[in-house]
């Protein structure tokens, strides 16, 4: 999916500026900058205003005409970075963030965090104030000035610059976009001198070619490791595939789905990533889950080879299926993200026992190995070996509403295909909804926090514009609040997207930590909720979506209200609203879930 080039995206709000200077006129550090952004393909810039970076915001105005790049406004750096990270979810295209000096940066560092461990590329432009101290204007550019800015984000960025010319700053955005794009992917971050972008030049520089500056083809795996794959993959009676960061191409899918049915392996995915496998095919082993369930354990258990598709914390997943006793099955790992791998952060997790390693992306190897291994002749029909899935998700009662009834209705009105489920909140079941499509869901945020949900809904929405998908997040009420201002951005750009507020009125995973730890220690289960709750008074969600230009529902607490609701909701987002449902649901999760989260939490206490 190829959106944004050209003045804007079909729709997106363009806010023109008046012509520019004729022939003749002056011209700027910044004008160059700008230029290369629009070489490089930049679609959209994500930015709450900085007087750190006026000068390149002048050049995006009045030198480039605010079009590619065009400029996003956002009311908070967090969404400016949140909204490129779920562009390129959907979009599979990097876009950018520009964040004012090192106040901005501070702001938006729980976003690059996500996109760090979500290994989503984002060109996060900053700006410091003048490095040469002569030239500081008194306090505030005293204040907004560090000696090394990029030192904030170094751990969780693949590179980080502060150029100190107009050349330097051409190159090194050059060298931005390369390393970014280059699996594994990742946020990236330089940061533009304002005295550099306030320079005059005497001729701008050429462009540069961003073809001759490109990524380098994927690497291949060697032959070698191939081989030792197919031979053990050949040799598998009960081979897994475990399906974790892989592309969102219908050509990938295919491929892996083809792959999966030559082998007869059964296949299990994961909730904290995007779909990756048809989750209602008779090989998908389990209702994909946030932790690893009893059927997907009992999956892994019975493997005797389990190929590794970039899987999420491998290590983690393989000790809770097997605890603490040796992996029984032979291992093989198709990954490259060892090369993101650093030591302040450890979003790399446990080190996994691998028997056979392909360093290559899963996109490149399932091909390969499609082709190279043996056709087992698999059929549709074909007996599968009985496992302790967990039921299909009950319906709404009928007074009140779960989870799983929220569920329900909205499958109901969302209808058959052509939603895109871009996040769901941690009380969300995978035998909820079936996926059966790259697009038909996202993923999680990357970072495990709080407040990215609203602005990756919005970036996941400006990407699926055209696209003939109906945007749909599915939010947590504390997820909701803590992001709820990136809507006016939404509103503002005429960014059609549904979001509904799965609303317990409560922190509600913490209080299972609090549940845990009472049982621990003998202390009553019945104070969890004391610190938690988001009650009395309750938060008006729908107000605060009307509050901001969107159209907002609820709040509701009955099944047939949420079908009207939702069946509107819809209807006007299909018309090009933003629109936002907020529904009343018990405080409380899908049994299965709760028992993964109370695991989830007797294994890491932070979560």
């Amino acid at each position: 999916m190829d959106v944004g080039k050209g003045p804007a995206a079909p729709g997106i709000l363009h806010e023109s500026p008046r012509p520019e200077d004729g022939p003749g006129a002056s011209c700027w550090g910044s004008d160059a900058v700008a230029e290369c952004l629009r070489a490089l393909g930049v679609p959209f810039l994500a930015l709450n205003p900085g007087a750190s970076y006026r000068g390149l915001h002048d050049s995006l105005v009045n030198h480039l005409g605010n079009t590619a790049p065009q400029m996003l406004l956002c009311l908070h750096e967090e969404h400016a970075v949140a909204i490129a990270h779920g562009y390129y979810r959907a979009g599979g295209r990097m876009m950018g963030a520009v964040l004012h000096s090192n106040v901005g940066l501070m702001h938006a560092t729980m976003a690059i965090f996500n996109a760090w461990c979500d290994r989503v590329p984002v060109l996060v432009l900053g700006a410091t104030g003048p490095v040469d101290a002569a030239k500081r204007r008194p306090w505030i550019d005293w204040i907004h000035t560090a000696q090394d800015q990029g030192a904030l984000v170094r751990d969780f960025t693949k590179w980080d610059d502060q150029p100190a010319s107009v050349p330097a700053a051409q190159e090194s955005l050059l060298r931005a976009a390369l390393i970014a794009n280059t699996a594994p992917r990742g946020p990236v971050y330089v940061c533009l001198d304002a005295a550099l972008q306030e320079s005059r030049l005497d001729a701008l520089p050429p462009a540069p070619d961003p073809a001759r500056f490109a990524p380098p083809p994927p690497a291949r795996p060697a032959p070698e490791a191939l081989a030792q794959a197919v031979r053990l993959l050949d040799g598998a009676a009960r081979p897994v595939i475990l399906a974790g960061r892989v592309g969102r191409s219908e050509t990938a899918w295919a491929s892996r789905v083809a792959l999966v049915e030559r082998l007869g392996a059964r296949v299990l995915t994961d909730l904290k990533q995007a779909a990756a496998f048809p989750t209602d095919h008779p090989l998908h082993a389990a209702p994909p889950a946030t932790f690893l369930s009893p059927a997907g354990a009992q999956a892994l258990r019975a493997a005797d080879v389990i190929l590794s598709l970039d899987w999420m914390d491998l290590a983690g997943t393989l000790r809770a299926a097997f605890g603490a006793g040796p992996v029984a099955a032979s291992v093989i790992q198709a990954s490259v993200d060892l090369h993101s791998h650093r030591g302040w952060s450890k979003d790399h997790q446990g080190l996994p026992p691998v028997d056979c390693s392909l360093l290559a992306e899963p996109d490149v190897v399932v091909p390969l190995l499609a082709e190279a291994v043996r056709d087992r002749a698999w059929r549709p029909d074909a007996a599968m070996p009985t496992s302790d899935a967990a039921p299909p998700a009950e319906r709404a009662p009928a007074d009140g509403l779960t989870m799983a009834g929220l569920a329900a209705v909205l499958n109901d009105a969302l209808g058959g295909n052509g939603a895109c489920i871009i996040r769901v909140p941690l009380g969300w079941s995978g035998d909820y909804r079936a996926f059966r499509h790259p697009l038909d869901y996202l993923g999680a945020d990357g970072g495990g926090g709080i407040g990215s949900g609203p602005g990756m809904a919005v970036g996941a929405a400006l990407a699926l514009r055209g696209s003939g998908r109906l945007p749909v997040a599915v939010l947590g009420d504390g997820d909701f609040l803590m992001g709820v201002t990136a809507l006016w951005t939404a509103t503002h750009y005429r960014i059609p997207v549904l979001v509904v507020v799965a609303n317990n009125r409560s922190f509600f995973n913490d209080e299972l930590h609090q549940e845990r730890v009472a049982r621990e220690r003998g202390r009553p289960v019945e104070n969890r909720w004391i610190g938690q709750r988001i009650a009395d008074p309750d938060v008006d969600c729908a107000g605060m979506a009307r509050a901001q230009g969107a159209l907002g529902f609820g709040p509701v607490t009955e099944p047939h209200a949420l079908a009207a609701a939702l069946r509107e909701a819809i209807d006007a987002v299909r018309g090009g609203a933003v629109a936002v449902v907020d529904a009343r649901v018990a405080a409380g999760y899908h049994g299965a879930m709760a028992s993964g989260m109370l695991r989830g939490a007797q294994q890491a206490p932070g979560a």
